[in-house]
């Protein structure tokens, strides 16, 4: 999933597609450690970089909200 994609996602969406990412992740992590080749080489690579892509949306929003109230009690 792009960015653009997963910024047009609620906050809600956003932790449950995290949640199961990382269930996918463990489960293609824990056939490569059995000996069974992935479908897709780069599968973990892939998982691991949409899980940081949510994380870090999820950063700057929270940021955002921060520098907002923190705007509106220095202008009181």
């Amino acid at each position: 999933m792009k960015l653009k994609e997963l910024r047009k996602l609620s906050k809600e969406e956003r932790e449950k597609r995290l949640a199961e990412l990382r269930l996918e992740l463990i489960r293609v992590r824990s056939q490569f450690v059995a000996g069974k080749p992935p479908k897709n080489v780069k599968q973990i690579r892939n998982i691991r970089k949409e899980i940081a892509r949510i994380l870090t949306l999820n950063r700057e929003e929270e940021l955002r909200k921060n520098e907002a109230e923190k705007g509106k009690s220095n202008s009181s």
